[in-house]
């Protein structure tokens, strides 16, 4: 069974939601899910994996949280060669947050599922729901 870790910053608990529906997506494809807030997650862990989901609500300027954009800077150092799956919750903007973040990983090494990442406006409707599921099932494959 493959373990996908699901690290995840929500300010509103919208990107929480979407988290969670991407670790239910590798739960049901057959994976085993690990969904753990930035705070409490270990980059360590990561280095050892090679497909793992990052997620994170747009702040300021469409940009990371400082907390996020930090853990992202230490997986930027061993992104080569990883699988990565990006989601977030924005409530402004047009997504650049996120166009800038698949960029940046991309630049580290590493493979973003479908080349983007999957985003929601606000509160994750059914069909971003269903898309952080589907980005689930991909990670476990």
């Amino acid at each position: 069974m493959k373990e996908v870790y699901v690290v995840y910053w929500s300010s509103t608990g919208n990107t929480q939601a979407m988290a969670e529906a991407v670790g239910e997506g590798i739960n049901e494809a057959g994976g085993k899910a690990n969904v753990v807030e930035v705070a409490a997650a270990d980059a360590n862990a990561l280095k050892k994996a090679d497909t793992f989901a990052l997620g994170a609500s747009a702040m300021g300027a469409e940009e990371l949280d400082g907390e996020m954009d930090a853990f992202v800077a230490e997986v930027e150092a061993f992104a080569n060669g990883k699988t990565i799956g990006l989601f977030g919750s924005y409530d402004w903007g047009d997504g650049e947050w996120m166009r800038t973040w698949v960029s940046r990983m991309e630049e580290a090494g590493a493979t973003v599922v479908n080349g983007e990442g999957t985003i929601a406006n606000l509160a994750p409707d059914d069909d971003a729901v269903a898309a952080c599921k589907a980005l689930g099932a991909a990670l476990v494959k």
